[in-house]
């Protein structure tokens, strides 16, 4: 909980984009910008971006930039605000979970990319992920990755349990659950209990909205709403009546779970099958790959779990060159396609994710299957509005209290899912949030 509060207690020194331009630099500023030798600090966890950034320095020979990695998510956030609260040690560009853009925001941390030329990124990536950056009052970061949802299955316990295609509907998932357990004794799938963002993921998949953020301090919070006690309800019919495993997700278990058998699928975005391959290699040619159940049959709508985005400190003393990394390492083709095939992000441009390098590639592993060709698909699909609130990490962490507690000990999760609304908005008001 500590980590929530330092949202609203400020980490940004009082210069914080002081000297920052109010309307659109000039292409005289970029280019002496761009020629001015310059060292740019570019915190990321991403294996591989190096090569990314051999390209930008190529481009542009005056700009040397140093890559640290100091730790994904929460570590590298602890230490960036402890950074930026400080004034010394901060990164000029930085990798930034979508989920959390809203708590950097919040302590006027990031740098509005308008001026310099953002919101003539748009058209290059995705909606639902570009909606993620942007809003009416600014451009808050470039998107990295993402990570839509579909249905990873072992085709071979499928066949054996008579079912020869990945259910096209949540219904019939409901009832293969029923089958594949009468007649293979495996679980269709695990529903962990200290995962919130596959919670999350559901909630967005089904259209259900229980964030909103205004970008100052009014939050909307309507986590126990109808739809999200419809998806709820439904997860706890098959975790009540045992027909889905509840182990810790990522742990031992997890993973002999998967090794195994026990689990006959996985509702997984499109980090998953290169997750699998490095985990579970023994099982290759085993698996198969299929969009996420939907809820009305006909439809055709994923949602998100995970993916991160590129932003530049609001301190940075090299605003235009910090920004062109950003933009070049995300928005360059051959940095994106680099970034797709061999430092396995799920790509956010839509030409990559029309690249047939990226798309044609036949996976060994899931039996020649062209597994990015079909999440490339997905990644059209996903519902584009969705919003977090600036304190995710105290969300997750009620998460885990409630509906996480509920999930482990196949108790009442929907009693549970009010008792984490309550959390949530009780903790917003105390951090002086203004709750809808």
């Amino acid at each position: 909980m500590a980590s929530a509060a330092i949202v609203l207690s400020g980490c940004s020194g009082p210069d914080a984009g002081s000297q920052k331009p109010t309307g659109p630099v000039s292409q005289e500023d970029i280019d002496k910008a761009m020629s001015t030798p310059t060292t740019l600090v570019y915190w990321s966890w991403v294996d591989g971006v190096q090569e990314s950034v051999d390209m930008f320095e190529e481009k542009y020979p005056a700009i040397e930039v140093e890559v640290v990695n100091v730790g994904s998510g929460a570590d590298e956030y602890t230490k960036l605000r402890a950074a930026l609260k400080s004034g010394k040690g901060f990164p000029d560009v930085f990798m930034l979970g979508y989920d959390y853009i809203g708590s950097f925001r919040q302590t006027d941390s990031l740098l509005d990319l308008t001026p310099y030329g953002g919101a003539d990124l748009a058209d290059l990536f995705t909606e639902a992920t570009w909606n993620q950056v942007a809003d009416d009052k600014g451009v808050w970061a470039v998107p990295q990755d993402s990570g839509p949802l579909g249905t990873l299955y072992r085709a071979d316990i499928f066949e054996a349990a008579g079912l020869t295609e990945a259910p096209a509907t949540w219904d019939e998932y409901a009832v293969a659950a029923q089958t594949i357990k009468d007649t293979t004794g495996s679980y269709i799938t695990n529903l962990p209990g200290n995962d919130m963002p596959q919670i999350i993921g559901y909630f967005w998949q089904a259209g259900v909205k229980p964030f909103s953020y205004d970008g100052g301090t009014e939050v909307g919070i309507d986590l126990n709403s109808d739809g999200a006690k419809e998806v709820i309800g439904y997860w706890q019919d098959l975790v009540q009546n045992d027909l889905v495993s509840v182990v810790p997700d990522f742990t031992d278990e997890f993973y002999q779970g998967l090794s195994r058998g026990s689990f006959a699928s996985w509702v997984v975005p499109a980090w998953g099958p290169q997750f699998l391959q490095g985990t579970v290699a023994d099982t290759a040619g085993l698996w198969q790959a299929a969009g996420v159940p939907q809820w009305e049959a006909g439809e055709n709508i994923s949602g998100n779990w995970g993916g991160s985005s590129n932003a530049v400190t609001a301190l940075t003393e090299n605003p235009i060159a910090a920004y062109e990394l950003a933009s070049f390492v995300n928005s360059d083709p051959a940095s994106t396609l680099h970034l797709a095939t061999e430092a396995s992000l799920f790509p956010v441009t839509i030409e990559t994710l029309e690249s047939p390098e990226f798309t044609d590639a036949k996976s060994d592993f899931f039996a020649g299957q062209q597994v990015n060709k079909l999440y490339s698909e997905i990644a059209t699909t996903v519902d584009p509005e969705f919003e977090f609130v600036p304190f995710m990490d105290y969300v997750n962490t009620s998460f885990n209290e409630t509906v996480g507690t509920a999930i482990t000990e196949r108790g009442d999760m929907l009693a549970a899912l009010d008792d984490w609304q309550d959390k949530v908005v009780s903790y917003a008001e105390q951090q002086g949030f203004t709750v809808k």
